[in-house]
């Protein structure tokens, strides 16, 4: 007998590819689709059960078809483009969540657990460490939106996992997801003619490619291969990091660098207009930025992610086609810029160098 998977948030475009991958592997008899909408996508020959998780009907589906693993990715920020309310997705977020894992506690055929999670976790400060590892303590707990999410759901995650110790779980902490059929609030963003960014700041982003978010996916929903392990809590990245900067010279958009106060404005504005979910969470990853460790990712998962974060981006990039200025100009000109200020930098230090020594003469 084969496995049978059940995967939430079936009707959004991560989840519907991921119930299609799965039906490949071998090793699954019957995957169970679940979301409150129906999806615009085709599921292939997985069953759809248009059910709220936030429901307690979810038991019975768990019960109906003898599941015995679960993916989690209802887990979402939303975006301006899903016509969802803020309220409603983190009502999806945690109370839905609970729901389901109350169902998991309860069914006696559940035997593994994969939660899709986020970096956004560690949140975004200016105290934060470079680098973040799976076990970084948050300099201080998100405040609200879907970091604050992500982080109450790890929370009953942890507890579930300590009730139902027969259970292997595993949370995956993707840093943020790119690729051509990305529907994010960072891929809106990156959207947007001309893009705000903080005055003075230009922080390290990392990106992870969709499809090595189906893949890794796929390989946590499977028995661990031999010399790895995939129970636990595990940060998923590309290699690399980008600066802001980068990201606007290769999208050819241009930007429009604010003080704080003015950015925070421009962002209600644009949520007020539905252009863009610009939340205080992703300003503060536009101002602080974040890293990863994935050394976890590579020794124990096993996992090796066939893109690095440039390689994402520059995937990302051509499926949104060229911004209003050409990217080799932007980059011809801001290395022009740059090589005339290191010049001037230069001379200044060497005139300040003359007048050091002539004032000790």
């Amino acid at each position: 007998m084969g496995k049978v998977v059940l995967v939430t948030g079936a009707a959004r475009q991560l989840g519907g590819r991921f119930v299609r991958r799965i039906q490949r592997d071998p090793d699954v008899e019957r995957v169970i689709a679940v979301d409150a909408m129906t999806p615009p996508h085709r599921l292939g020959s997985a069953e759809f059960v248009r059910t709220d998780i936030r429901q307690s009907a979810i038991a019975r589906v768990l019960a109906e078809h003898a599941v015995d693993t679960v993916v989690h990715l209802a887990v979402t920020g939303g975006s301006a483009g899903t016509g969802g309310a803020h309220s409603t997705v983190k009502e999806t977020n945690v109370i839905g969540t609970m729901q389901l894992l109350g169902a998991c506690q309860k069914s006696p055929t559940v035997r593994r657990l994969v939660v899709k999670s986020s970096t956004s976790v560690y949140g975004g400060t200016p105290r934060d460490p470079a680098v973040f590892t799976e076990t970084t303590e948050p300099k201080s707990l998100p405040a609200g939106g879907f970091a604050k999410d992500a982080a109450e759901v790890e929370g009953y995650v942890r507890g579930f996992a300590r009730r139902r110790p027969d259970v292997a779980v595993c949370v995956l902490r993707f840093a943020n997801i790119l690729g051509p059929f990305a529907d994010s609030a960072l891929a809106e963003y990156f959207s947007i003619p001309v893009m705000p960014t903080v005055l003075g700041y230009d922080p390290r982003l990392q990106f992870v490619h969709e499809d090595d978010v189906l893949e890794v996916l796929r390989l946590a929903a499977r028995e661990p291969r031999r010399g790895t392990l995939n129970s636990g809590t595990f940060n998923i990245a590309g290699d690399g990091v980008l600066l802001l900067s980068q990201c606007s010279r290769r999208l050819g958009r241009p930007t429009l660098p604010l003080l704080l106060p003015a950015l925070n404005w421009v962002g209600a504005a644009l949520r007020a207009v539905g252009a863009s979910d610009f939340s205080p969470e992703q300003i503060r990853l536009l101002t602080h930025g974040r890293v990863v460790e994935t050394t976890q990712m590579r020794e124990v998962l096993g996992f090796d992610p066939l893109y690095t974060t440039a390689e994402t981006f520059a995937d990302f990039a051509r499926s949104r086609g060229t911004g209003l200025l050409p990217p080799e100009r932007v980059g011809r000109v801001v290395d022009r810029v740059a090589a005339m200020l290191d010049a001037n930098g230069l001379d200044r230090l060497k005139d300040d160098a003359y007048a050091a020594e002539g004032a000790k003469r």
